[in-house]
């Protein structure tokens, strides 16, 4: 080999029909779409391989940072998001300690939750912001009822303080129709809201930095949506703002200049990155179609959020590691600034370790992993491009659906919204009861130390869904890990953890196999599984299982083997425990005659069969 040749010149090219020759070839007749095409949540057909020809049909991959309609956002120079923390303010003192805190700990972007709406005055305002430098760091507000009170106190401080009013980043964000659909009616008819809305942003117009329109995706993703279906409801609700604002009397640059956007970001690690790319591309598109004038009013300003649907209150530092990947999916996506919430915020108020450790999940993400370098890294990715394409295409045609059906609200009152969520929440959790959809530490591989759930508090782990009177359905907030959970606590609250004996036999390799197996399956439901290494004979099993005082005998061998050892350990038994025959054996029908009621295979829906044993055994 002529090592003077650079090192691509040494290899041919490949076509793409080569490949796919090739690809046929070593599936030796195998259908090529049910073995290497994969869906994503949302249905889209991913293929196994990409190749730099497949972006000639994407216009948008030519595109460079601060070109229309942004799909790359517009950061040149780097990637430079702000790590937002949040802040229940109860005592606006207090507030304003903790603030000027985490100010030195990394945080660039404060969020206040002011609980009280009739506490807001100037001179709170005031104490709250005391020693923060407004143009430094960027300040969002959440006030139900406040908004425009906060905003007149804002423009009275900022004008007293001497703050550089084009340089100050900050939210007063008002969602009536977020609430409407999270709680299913408003303390005001709807147009009262979108009133308010309009008066909102014209009071807030007069400092551009002051944003005040904020759809969230969150209400979505959280109760169960993917992220295609996520995007086109937000979008919607974008536009329907659009129509409200303009139609009362905004202009639409105003109007638009307005907008901050929240998005939960969820597992789905490239399809995220793809889904903040698509935002930007179809969020320009709507509002040019308002007849915006300046270029910049159609950029997309993006909040980034992990989300709740997957944490999980057992094992819940795994909770860590998916709020990591979750942050590094918006931020190779452009999200101009993050929220990591704390890994126990599902389950209880976060305290000062676990806020530290979110701190730090985005501060290794910037400093140590380098992620802020680099605008829009998934640019040119042949597959990140293309999944960026076909993202915009599906969620426009929701948003097309939803567009026919009358917009956003008309589709919120017709139900037509939360059915489809509602029906994508039940999927995932039938997908999570199978262990399709994998929850580590919840419904596979549970940590067999963890004889106790963490210090929690019950109502904030499951959401009670409380009649009132709606005006529309509401979308419900949930987790996939919720049932669960309640299987789980129940066999706490019992007093007892029934016991799971396994009986391995025979067959080496099969015993071990499905003993593993079984050890986890009844380990979801918080048993205590004891493994052994194997019996000589049936009535050595039996006799140590009964001496254990086992609740549960489980018979692990092969299928050859169980016609002969599972029904002479099932007649061992004397039904003084309940016995399961790991697996699905040719020979289930002759045990069943037998009396053999239980069996447990990949086929079993974990989490009904673990109900019924809870039952069995008078857990309720």
């Amino acid at each position: 080999m002529d090592k003077k040749k650079k090192l691509f010149e040494q290899f041919p090219p490949v076509s793409t029909t080569e490949w796919m020759e090739k690809v046929t070839a070593d599936l030796k007749g195998a259908d090529f779409t049910r073995r290497l095409v994969w869906k994503t949540r949302d249905g889209l057909s991913v293929m196994p391989f990409y190749r730099e020809e497949d972006l000639d049909k994407l216009p948008h991959s030519n595109l460079l940072p601060g070109d229309f309609p942004f799909v790359r956002g517009v950061e040149v120079m780097g990637n430079n998001w702000l790590i937002r923390q949040d802040i229940t303010v109860t005592d606006y003192k207090a507030a304003n300690a903790k603030a000027l805190d985490i100010l030195m700990r990394g945080i660039t972007s404060l969020g206040f939750v002011i609980e009280d709406s009739q506490s807001v005055t100037p001179d709170t305002v005031a104490e709250l912001l005391k020693d923060i430098h407004p143009e430094s760091i960027e300040i969002n507000f959440s006030v139900a009822g406040g908004a425009k009170e906060l905003v007149a106190a804002l423009k009275g401080y900022l004008s007293s303080s001497g703050a550089a009013l084009k340089q100050v980043k900050i939210t007063v964000p008002a969602d009536p129709l977020g609430r409407l659909a999270a709680r299913g009616r408003l303390c005001v008819p709807v147009d009262q809201g979108l009133d308010y809305l309009a008066d909102l942003v014209s009071d807030a117009a007069e400092i551009p930095g002051i944003r005040c329109v904020e759809p969230s995706g969150t209400l979505f993703s959280n109760a169960g949506a993917g992220p295609v279906a996520e995007l086109a409801y937000t979008l919607s609700l974008g536009n329907e703002y659009m129509a409200a604002l303009t139609g009362r009397g905004t202009d639409p640059d105003t109007a638009a200049k307005a907008f901050r956007f929240t998005f939960g970001i969820g597992p789905d690690f490239f399809p995220e990155i793809a889904k903040l790319r698509a935002a930007r591309m179809l969020w320009a598109e709507i509002v040019s179609a308002w007849g915006t004038k300046e270029s910049g009013s159609a950029l997309m300003h993006i909040h980034s959020v992990t989300g709740r649907w997957n944490k999980t209150l057992y094992d819940p530092y795994v909770n860590m590691l998916r709020t990591q990947t979750e942050a590094m999916s918006a931020v190779l996506g452009g999200a101009e600034s993050v929220t990591v919430e704390p890994f126990d915020t599902v389950f209880r108020s976060a305290n000062d370790f676990s806020e530290r450790i979110a701190r730090n999940q985005q501060l290794l993400l910037m400093e140590e992993a380098h992620l802020g370098k680099i605008a829009d890294p998934g640019a040119g990715s042949y597959y990140i491009e293309e999944l960026t394409s076909m993202i915009v295409s599906e969620a426009w045609k929701l948003f097309l659906e939803i567009e026919e059906e009358g917009g956003f609200l008309a589709a919120l009152r017709k139900g037509m919204i939360q059915q489809r969520i509602s029906e994508a929440a039940a999927k995932r959790k039938a997908d999570m009861a199978r262990r399709k959809e994998v929850l580590l530490g919840t419904n596979q591989y549970p940590d067999f130390t963890e004889d106790k759930a963490p210090e929690h508090d019950p109502g904030k782990l499951v959401t009670e869904q409380t009649p009132s009177s709606e005006e529309v359905m509401p979308v419900i907030p949930a987790r996939g890990a919720d049932e669960f959970e309640k299987l789980r606590l129940a066999t706490e609250k019992s007093g007892r953890r029934p016991l799971v004996f396994m009986l391995t036999i025979g067959n080496l390799a099969m015993r071990r196999a499905r003993a593993q197996f079984s050890a986890n399956f009844f380990a979801v439901a918080g048993y205590e599984v004891r493994d052994n290494n194997g019996f000589a004979s049936v009535a050595e099993g039996v006799t140590a299982a009964l001496e254990a005082k086992a609740d549960i005998i489980v018979i692990c061998s092969s299928d050859d083997e169980y016609a002969t050892l599972a029904k002479e350990a099932f007649t061992a038994t004397g039904r003084k425990a309940l016995f399961v025959v790991a697996g699905n054996p040719p020979c289930m029908e002759e045990l069943r005659a037998e009396g053999v009621e239980h069996f447990i295979s990949i086929k079993s829906n974990v989490l009904e069969t673990l109900q019924m044993f809870n039952r069995i055994l008078g857990i309720n």
